[in-house]
């Protein structure tokens, strides 16, 4: 059985990325663009008061993390 996801806002997303050794490299407009060395994908995060399932579920998967680890960070 899957883990269920708890949406957080944009600025919570990106606080627990950044525990997750992930740095914010830029920001453009209402979006935090964060990168982690040796990884493929540079994240873009909308500054949203919360974000909706599928952008997290997706940002999640892009920093190779399983639901359980992102709810924990």
């Amino acid at each position: 059985m899957g883990d269920r996801l708890k949406l957080c806002s944009g600025a919570d997303a990106v606080k627990k990325l950044q525990k997750a050794d992930w740095s914010i490299s830029r920001q453009k407009g209402s979006h935090v663009m964060m990168t982690k060395e040796g990884y493929e994908y540079t994240l873009s995060i909308p500054q949203h008061r919360e974000l909706g399932p599928g952008i997290l579920r997706k940002l999640i998967r892009q920093a190779n993390l399983s639901t359980e680890e992102f709810n924990k960070l």
